[in-house]
């Protein structure tokens, strides 16, 4: 099963490879092929018990070592080869706040919260990559956003853990799995897919901000609530 997990970093491999050759549908393909792998080998290791077969083996530090690779370097490499973001110092710097940023939130002992929220910006820069290259928007307008949601990284907002957050958790796995068929469809046909799968896959994206910013404020007013109906 870890095997199975370690294979996102040779995905993760191929990426930075086809990106250093601007071969972007290739690229952006074995990053959703470590996509499925890292939303499945979760499921299955739990099934299989293997942190009590394999107690020895941080199963949970390999995914982050994996992680890190596939969903924030080997997208931000291809951000600035593929000139997403502005060239020389700017995209840098741009860049480097994004691998800062990310790495903090890897590091977090809570960036997974007790009710199964992510704190923070879940460092999905595979998915923030493919739309900077479907939308072709000014590379400074790229960089504002990736600047804006690198900050979010180090802001208390919880976002939806998809296969673990119980509010909701059936509308977003639906909604998440038509999603991944639509980032599939679209990646084939990469670099100039249907605006369908586009706009039809961002439907998925804009509900999951939204959600997980109406479930925080719920769960603050609901401890609010709890709170001003203590007696003192």
């Amino acid at each position: 099963m870890h095997l199975y997990t370690a294979l996102g970093a040779v995905l993760g491999l191929a990426a930075l490879l086809f990106a250093a050759d601007y071969r972007a549908r290739a690229a952006f393909m074995t990053l959703t092929l470590a996509t499925v792998i890292d939303s499945t080998d979760g499921f299955a290791a739990r099934a299989l018990s293997v942190d009590r077969r394999l107690a020895y083996f941080d199963g949970v530090l390999l995914d982050n070592v994996v992680d890190y690779l596939g969903y924030v370097a080997a997208p931000v490499f291809l951000m600035l080869r593929l000139g997403l973001l502005p060239a020389g110092w700017v995209g840098l710097a741009v860049g480097g706040l994004v691998m800062v940023a990310s790495a903090y939130g890897f590091c977090r002992r809570d960036a997974k919260t007790a009710d199964y929220y992510f704190r923070g910006f879940p460092s999905y820069w595979n998915v923030v990559a493919l739309y900077m290259f479907c939308f072709r928007q000014e590379a400074s307008v790229n960089a504002l956003a990736a600047t804006l949601l690198a900050v979010m990284e180090f802001l208390p907002l919880k976002f939806i853990y998809p296969s673990r957050t119980v509010p909701l958790r059936r509308l977003t796995l639906f909604l998440g799995s038509v999603w991944a068929v639509l980032i599939f469809l679209l990646v084939v046909e990469l670099p100039s897919p249907r605006p369908a799968f586009v706009y039809g896959s961002l439907g998925f994206v804009i509900y999951y901000f939204l959600a997980s910013f109406a479930l925080q404020v719920r769960s603050y007013l609901v401890r609010s609530r709890i709170t001003t109906s203590v007696p003192s």
